[in-house]
């Protein structure tokens, strides 16, 4: 799988995960995450994985700050990233991978999933909650409101743009307690750059959007997709409308639906079962 790639753009810390993936010689998992997330959002996935026997990935976006007590002191360092960039980013870290590794991702990590997994680069794919690509139609009143911290104002496309606990309690943690809600907002809610918003919400007037996923390529792998039953932000809707595109792809295809969870499900109290039902799709093939 590893190729001659331009490496400069990626940090210490997803050289030295590529390094130890490659050494294990096991089986690598990369985990992709969303909007106004972390790489720490992944940190008890990564845990579980491990500890069934893969290795795991979790790269960043491009200049992801490391913690986010920094991303939240530097939202600047966010900006100005598009669907492009992240997706490439992430393909030049598979390819440092000797194995082609499975791949999961949340929200735009789910799309970022899919873009690769059209690339011919993935062994599977597991997209939770996946943000919508061309061809996926529905846009619910929910996702509007969910989005519209960001798609409010235009000049807000080379801006990162936070949550207050209000737009995060809407948009991820509907379904949860107060308390947690609280927990999940101190603990994982950053900055999130306003480009990827505006591709996805205007990817069926633009032939020539980068919210663009080749779901008939043969090489796709198989893909599964779990949709989050009370998810505001990224409804049942279109997820099923992802779903119904990616199913025209030869190979396996299939989706299923995690009751009362909203977009929180990777992150929440309920996180296992959401992994359960990830692992459980990705060892069937790899």
């Amino acid at each position: 799988m590893a190729s001659t790639v331009d490496v400069a753009k990626m940090s210490a810390n997803e050289m030295d995960q590529i390094e130890r993936a490659n050494a294990s010689g096991l089986q690598p998992v990369v985990f992709v995450h969303g909007l106004w997330l972390l790489p720490n959002s992944w940190e008890r996935w990564a845990v579980f994985f491990e500890d069934a026997g893969y290795v795991a990935v979790a790269p960043g976006w491009p200049d992801d700050p490391s913690t986010v007590a920094e991303a939240n002191l530097r939202p600047e360092i966010m900006a100005d990233k598009t669907i492009k960039q992240i997706a490439d980013h992430t393909d030049n870290i598979v390819h440092q991978l000797k194995k082609k590794p499975a791949l999961i991702g949340h929200s735009f990590g789910g799309l970022m999933v899919q873009i690769l997994a059209g690339r011919g680069v993935a062994a599977a794919t597991v997209a939770i909650s996946p943000a919508p690509f061309r061809g996926v139609l529905p846009l619910p009143v929910s996702s509007i409101k969910s989005g519209w911290p960001v798609l409010h104002n235009p000049a807000n496309y080379h801006r990162a743009i936070p949550l207050s606990f209000d737009q995060f309690h809407f948009g991820f943690a509907n379904v949860v307690s107060e308390h947690e809600a609280q927990e999940l907002f101190e603990n994982f809610a950053v900055p999130g750059p306003g480009a990827p918003l505006f591709q996805a919400a205007t990817a069926n007037l633009n032939p020539w959007t980068e919210a663009h996923v080749d779901n008939l390529n043969p090489d796709r792998g198989p893909l599964l997709i779990v949709a989050a039953k009370d998810d505001n932000t990224v409804p049942v809707a279109v997820s099923k409308a992802a779903f119904k595109q990616q199913k025209r792809n030869e190979g396996v295809t299939e989706y299923t639906e995690m009751l009362a969870r909203g977009h929180s499900l990777t992150v929440d109290r309920g996180w296992r079962d959401v992994a359960d039902t990830a692992l459980s799709f990705i060892r069937r093939f790899v």
